[in-house]
C-alpha cells in the first residue's frame, strides 16, 4: 500500500496542475445529496479501485458540488484566496508528513513559522517577547487564548474552579467567542455597542454600574466584525484593561490583516496593548485553509496553561532554542500550517500583500459609492474594512434568498443574505484581489 506509484503521482500532479491554472476559479454549485450518495455507493470496498477512476469521480462529481471559496465571484461569509505559491507549498508540507508539535521534531519548520508570527506581531506593535503558534482557525485561537486568560485570572485572584468569572464582550462579538465561554465555564459580561462598535467609554460605564466588577477578568475586542467589518475602539478598551488589570484579547480573525494596509492602520491603534491576538491568514492573508495565527504578549503565561505533561513528552521540554507550538494552544498533534504563508510571503514580499489587501478595501469603498448612487439601493453602513451591507428597497426576506439562489445558478456570484437588526439584507465581503468592479456591477444590476 505504501509503495510509490509513479503513475498515480503523475495522475494527481496533472490534476493539481490543471486546478492551479484556473483563472478565474469557477464558482460551481452546491451538491444534491441523493445524487452524491448514489455516485459514492460502493467506492469504499475491500479490494479498492483504479486510481484514475477515483480521481475522475472526484473531478467530475465531488469537486463540482463544492462552491469554490477562492473564486473572485465568491463574496459571501469571508472568502479565501490563497496565492498559487501558498497552495503549492501546502502540497510540500503535506508530502513531508511534518509533525509540527515540537522543536525536536520540526525545528526548521517552526523557525519559519515563528518568523511569520514575528512579522504579524511587529505589525501589531507587540513587544519582542511576543510569540505563539498557528492553529486551525479563529475558533481554536479564541478558545486557546481565553483559557489562558481564565487560568491566569484564577491564579491572580486565588480562586478555584467554583468561582464565577466573567469576560466583557460586545453584543456584536463573534459566535466562536460565545461558544468558548460555554466550553471554558465563564460568563459573558455583555456591553451594548455604540453604532455597532465596542468602546472604552461604554465598557468603563458598564463596569462602574455593575455590582461585582471584580468578577470581570478579561475583555474581548474585535478587529473587524464578520458581518460589517467594524473595528472596535481598541485604544479605549486597552486603557480600561490596563487601569483594572484585565486581560485584553483581540479577535482579528477576519480584519486583523488590515494591519498590513496603511489606509486603515490607524483604526487598530491600541492593539499593541493586547495580551493575546488572533488573525486568520486563510482569510485576508491569502493562505490556504486551515491557518490561524495566535500570538501572546507573554507566551510563558500560555505555556503554563497549555503544556501537556506525560512521561513520553518530557524529552520535548529542554533548554536552549526550544519552542514547542503544542505549548501555546490546546492542541498536541498539528500540521505546520504556517509554512505555506511563510513561503508565499518570502516569494512575493510584504508589499504585494499590502497591495492585495488595499485592493479589497478599494473595492468596498467603490461599491459603497455605487450603492449610494443607485436609487433602489440603500447603503447601511460606510465600510470600515472590506464588508459592505446594503438593502434593496422594497424587498422581503424571500426576495433576497431567491435572488441569491439565482445568482449562484447563473454563476454570476455567490452572495448570501445576512441579518441587520432583524431585517434580511444583502452583503458583500471583498477579499479576492481578482474581484473587479465589473463583476460587482453585474451583480448589482440583477437587483434592478
Amino acid at each position: 500500500m505504501h509503495r510509490p506509484d509513479s503513475e498515480l503521482v503523475d495522475l494527481v500532479f496533472d490534476y493539481m496542475r490543471e486546478r492551479l491554472q484556473y483563472d478565474p476559479v469557477p464558482l460551481d454549485h452546491p451538491g444534491d445529496g441523493d445524487h452524491l450518495r448514489a455516485r459514492l455507493a460502493g467506492v469504499l470496498n475491500a479490494t479498492g479501485n483504479n486510481p484514475a477512476d477515483v480521481l475522475k469521480l472526484y473531478d467530475h462529481e465531488l469537486s463540482r458540488a463544492v462552491i469554490s471559496a477562492d473564486s473572485p465571484r465568491y463574496l459571501s461569509f469571508i472568502p479565501c484566496a490563497p496565492t498559487k505559491a501558498a497552495l503549492l507549498f501546502d502540497m510540500v508540507v503535506s508530502c513531508a508528513s511534518l509533525q509540527g508539535i515540537s522543536w525536536l521534531e520540526a525545528a526548521g519548520a517552526i523557525a519559519a513559522e515563528n518568523q511569520v508570527l514575528r512579522l504579524i506581531a511587529d505589525r501589531a506593535g507587540l513587544p519582542e517577547s511576543a510569540g505563539g503558534t498557528f492553529v486551525s482557525g479563529g475558533s481554536a485561537g479564541n478558545l486557546s487564548a481565553l483559557v489562558v486568560a481564565r487560568d491566569t485570572a484564577r491564579r491572580k485572584l486565588g480562586v478555584g474552579r467554583e468561582a464565577t468569572l466573567r469576560i466583557a464582550v460586545a453584543d456584536q462579538v463573534h459566535s466562536s467567542v460565545k461558544n468558548t465561554f460555554n466550553i471554558i465555564g465563564v460568563e459573558a459580561f455583555v456591553v451594548p455597542t455604540v453604532d455597532r462598535r465596542f468602546t472604552g467609554e461604554a465598557l468603563r460605564a458598564a463596569l462602574a454600574a455593575d455590582p461585582d466588577p471584580e468578577t470581570v477578568i478579561a475583555v474581548v475586542g474585535t478587529a473587524g466584525t464578520t458581518n460589517e467589518g467594524i473595528v472596535d475602539d481598541l485604544q479605549g478598551l486597552s486603557e480600561v484593561t490596563r487601569e483594572r488589570g484585565l486581560w485584553f484579547h483581540v479577535d482579528g480573525a477576519y480584519g486583523g490583516a488590515g494591519l498590513f494596509a496603511p489606509s486603515v492602520r490607524a483604526r487598530y491603534d491600541g492593539i499593541e496593548h493586547a495580551d493575546s491576538f488572533v488573525v486568520d491568514p486563510h482569510k485576508w492573508l491569502f493562505a490556504p485553509f486551515d491557518c490561524a495565527a495566535l500570538i501572546y504578549r507573554n507566551p510563558q503565561l500560555a505555556r503554563a496553561v497549555h503544556t501537556q505533561d506525560a512521561s513520553y513528552l518530557d524529552v520535548l521540554h529542554t533548554e536552549g532554542d526550544e519552542w514547542n507550538p503544542t505549548d501555546y494552544a490546546y492542541h498536541l498533534t498539528r500540521r505546520a500550517r504556517g509554512l505555506p504563508l511563510w513561503f508565499s510571503l518570502a516569494v512575493h514580499g510584504t508589499d504585494a500583500y499590502t497591495d492585495a489587501i488595499e485592493e479589497g478595501l478599494r473595492l468596498a469603498r467603490e461599491s459603497a459609492r455605487v450603492i449610494r448612487g443607485t436609487e433602489h439601493l440603500e447603503l447601511l453602513h460606510d465600510p470600515q474594512l472590506s464588508a459592505v451591507c446594503f438593502r434593496r428597497k422594497g424587498w422581503t426576506n424571500d426576495d433576497y434568498y431567491r435572488w441569491s439562489q439565482q445568482l449562484l445558478a447563473d454563476q454570476i456570484g455567490f452572495v448570501t443574505p445576512t441579518g441587520w437588526d432583524g431585517e434580511t439584507v444583502a452583503r458583500f465581503a471583498f477579499l479576492h484581489p481578482g474581484t473587479t468592479m465589473e463583476m460587482v456591477q453585474e451583480i448589482l444590476d440583477t437587483m434592478a
